[in-house]
């Protein structure tokens, strides 16, 4: 990361003009950002980590931007702009998790599961359902329980409730064999239960650590005691994301977000929001 850089690495907005050699898009055009502006096709390498919008160069936290047109993608049409705004992180990576290892991509009939309530685990219940996939999902919360079914979960484990859900997750699946499909977005905290839930030759994509350290995470041996793939994965290509955006459109898919909207000139108050966990789904910003 640099100091000095317009944060935000989401956006969606309209083309106002383009320069004379672009042929990817025309004035007047609805587009969203690509997360790393360098990350075209295939496997994300150092110069495109080197591209990461809001964190590197200059983002999406601001009344205009200067894109290469290789790095915006066409907007859903089924979509807003609101809804639009909230696919370049969560969405993508989402859909890395589910299709990104294309040997193990994710088959109707299969069992995905998912953590809490947070923009990619959102995601990945709706892309896994609209696949034909059953979807067993935790949550701490009742209320957010019944989000996650409305959103198409089949099974809900509270946490909370049940610490050993890793167990109980696997004991949902077809013959107790376990889950083909686990998105990992908790970390050390989570992963033992994610070894415990996921089926032999199953694959747990590692997406983050926001439930933080501890000294008692799985090592590398348990992959091989588990029989399991374990991968950690950056957001996603733009050929992912415009395979993810025609998925988007033929089944309709909307995105989760948040009841309150802030202006630019709300930004901090925006951050503030996030920060006390106040939101529920992608928060947004507008430019008015």
């Amino acid at each position: 990361m640099k100091h000095g850089v317009v944060p935000g690495s989401d956006g969606a907005g309209t083309v106002e003009s383009v320069g004379s050699r672009v042929t990817r898009f025309k004035t007047g055009d609805k587009v969203v950002t690509l997360f790393n502006q360098g990350h075209l096709a295939g496997p994300i390498d150092g110069a495109a980590i080197q591209t990461g919008l809001g964190g590197v160069i200059d983002g999406t936290l601001a009344e205009y931007g200067v894109f290469n047109e290789n790095g915006l993608v066409a907007a859903p049409s089924n979509l807003d702009m609101i809804e639009a705004s909230t696919l370049s992180c969560a969405a993508l990576t989402a859909w890395n998790a589910l299709y990104g290892l294309e040997s193990r991509a994710l088959k109707p009939g299969q069992t995905v599961l998912t953590q809490g309530t947070g923009g990619v685990s959102t995601f990945a219940v709706q892309f896994a359902k609209a696949a034909g996939a059953t979807v067993i999902a935790t949550t701490s919360s009742s209320e957010k329980a019944e989000l996650l079914k409305k959103l198409g979960a089949d099974h809900v484990i509270n946490y909370k409730e049940t610490p050993d859900w890793g167990e109980k997750a696997k004991s949902l699946t077809p013959d107790g064999k376990g889950v083909e499909h686990v998105v990992e977005v908790g970390g050390p905290t989570t992963m033992a239960q994610s070894l415990k839930a996921v089926a032999m030759e199953g694959v747990i994509s590692i997406i983050g650590f926001i439930g933080g350290f501890s000294k008692d995470q799985p090592t590398f041996l348990d992959c091989l005691n588990h029989l399991c793939t374990v991968r950690g994965l950056l957001v996603g290509s733009r050929l992912q994301f415009e395979d993810m955006n025609r998925a988007i459109e033929a089944n309709n898919i909307h995105p989760v977000v948040d009841k309150k909207k802030f202006s630019l000139t709300e930004l901090k108050d925006a951050y503030q929001y996030m920060w006390e966990q106040k939101h529920f789904g992608k928060l947004v910003v507008t430019m008015d």
